[in-house]
């Protein structure tokens, strides 16, 4: 005769019932981006890498303009708004040149302000959205950082959220 205890049929009720959006998702459904072998066996999306190129072998120099040719070849990696048709990140892998002046000795890279501003990881086009959902939507930070990921798929902490709407503010 076999006997059944409370913590058995509940077990057994919970990974056979079909979860819908407002029911209740024991922990270990959702995996931690720190733990890829998680125990539902899921993990975060891999990014789809999309690969640029802005490389020229030659330059005018900003201090001089006399034309200043291509010294080595640098990477950068920036966050963009994801593909929601896949449900994956975007990241952006740009190779761009820098460029040795020989008549006033100095070095400079490819411009790349129009992708994104200069040491930051995240493109214009995130860093827009993010302040607009703070400012004009009304959304706390952590609610913002989290829309993102949701709905964008990219991940901003929020006090990066925080520091940009603030500097924003400043500028405006």
């Amino acid at each position: 005769m076999k006997t059944h205890t409370r913590s058995q049929s509940v077990s057994t009720k919970a990974t056979s019932a079909k979860f819908g959006p407002g029911e209740y998702l024991p922990e270990g459904i959702f995996p931690r981006p720190e733990d890829p072998s998680a125990s539902s066996g899921q993990a975060l999306p891999k990014p789809k890498i999309i690969k640029q190129r802005r490389e020229t072998p030659s330059q005018p120099c900003p201090t001089c303009s006399r034309p200043a040719s291509r010294h080595r070849r640098y990477s950068r990696r920036l966050y963009d708004l994801g593909d929601l048709l896949s449900g994956r990140p975007c990241s952006l892998q740009i190779t761009y040149s820098q460029h040795y002046c020989p008549a006033c000795r100095r070095y400079f890279n490819q411009d790349l302000s129009d992708l994104a501003a200069p040491k930051s990881l995240y493109t214009h086009r995130v860093q827009g959205l993010a302040v607009r959902l703070v400012i004009e939507d009304g959304l706390p930070y952590r609610t913002a950082s989290w829309h993102l990921w949701r709905e964008h798929r990219v991940f901003v902490p929020f006090a990066t959220l925080q520091n940009w709407v603030e500097a924003g503010g400043k500028k405006g």
